[in-house]
């Protein structure tokens, strides 16, 4: 994020700012629309200039330039129309209980330690004053100094979110040189692993772990249930980096009573791959009268509990999009 401080007509601080989002084809797609209607009209509300990266790479970049009201409307603009998206896409759905907008913004790794904070207390802030998910990266993006920022939740606390990233990453400028990420060209014929577009949350492993390339691509074909489980290759497939002596926490999970079935599968199927491939215990709590969702604890390592819940939300976005088997 680069910034420009000014004077404003009414002798206040006037702040030029230059964000970076990370975005996928369809994405790209649903903010430009029909002979870039959409991003015309964005652009024009916003007072915001909003450029979109060229290129065949299955990522791109999204830059919003502009004074700070000007890129919070754009990113309210931006979110409210992936929430209309994800209307959409449940139209013709069984499915009642709405998944958050994701956003993913791309800032220098050395001004994350402040968006954190000591201890965490930083974004624990942030999350608990906007109501929405805020996740850093623990690793760069490939081949820069970048660092990915994943929020979700709705396009009210997104927004909320960015104000507050904003003003943090304003007091702490960023140190040194940025080498900025740009996503790579996929040869023709080759596939790409992507993370999901924005109706869904899958694929996007929370928490500071990184996989290596093919371990995604495994985790992501056994979601989809392109491959059965034994032809991963091994008796016990776990994945490099997944080290099982490391310190054992729990996390819960709130899954609406619409998707616990597909989490189960036919006769347990499903959780007992999840658990064997995570390596993580999880206990699905029994149906509560009144209440719309049911209590999942996952159990394990740090990295063992990210795996988990990156193949629990992969089985949720492929339901939504009728990509799943239940």
């Amino acid at each position: 994020m680069t910034d420009k401080l000014g004077m404003a007509s009414d002798g206040g601080l006037s702040v030029t700012l230059t964000l970076r989002l990370l975005m996928h084809g369809k994405e790209v797609g649903s903010i430009i629309g029909k002979k870039g209607e959409t991003v015309k009209k964005m652009r024009e509300e916003s007072g915001a200039r909003i450029n979109i990266s060229e290129g065949s790479s299955p990522e791109r970049i999204v830059t919003i330039t502009g004074p700070t009201e000007g890129i919070f409307r754009a990113f309210s603009m931006i979110a409210q129309k992936f929430e209309e998206d994800i209307t959409a896409a449940m139209t013709n759905s069984n499915v009642t209980s709405k998944p958050p907008v994701t956003l993913r913004l791309v800032f220098p790794g050395s001004q994350c330690g402040s968006l954190i904070g000591k201890g965490g207390s930083k974004i624990k802030e942030i999350r608990e004053t906007t109501g929405a998910q805020v996740q850093v990266a623990g690793d760069m993006l490939p081949d820069s100094t970048e660092r990915a920022v994943t929020i979700s939740g709705t396009p009210q606390a997104i927004t909320q979110c960015v104000r507050h990233i904003c003003s943090v990453m304003l007091e702490s400028p960023p140190k040194g040189a940025t080498i900025p990420y740009r996503p790579k060209v996929i040869p023709a014929g080759a596939h790409a692993v992507l993370a999901p577009p924005h109706s869904a949350q899958a694929f996007a492993i929370p928490g500071p772990y990184a996989f290596a390339q093919q371990d995604l691509t495994k985790l992501h074909q056994l979601a989809m249930q392109h491959i059965p489980l034994p032809s991963l290759g091994q008796s016990n497939p776990t994945f490099p980096g997944l080290d099982a002596s490391a310190p054992t926490s729990s996390q819960e999970l709130a899954i609406p009573n619409d998707f616990i079935g597909c989490i189960i599968g036919r006769q347990g199927s499903k959780i007992n791959e999840i658990r064997q491939v995570s390596g993580a215990h999880i206990k699905i709590a029994s149906a509560t009268d009144g209440s719309a969702t049911r209590q999942v604890t996952i159990t394990g390592s740090p990295a063992s509990i990210s795996v988990a819940q990156y193949l629990i939300n992969a089985r949720l976005s492929s339901v939504l999009t009728g990509l799943g088997v239940v």
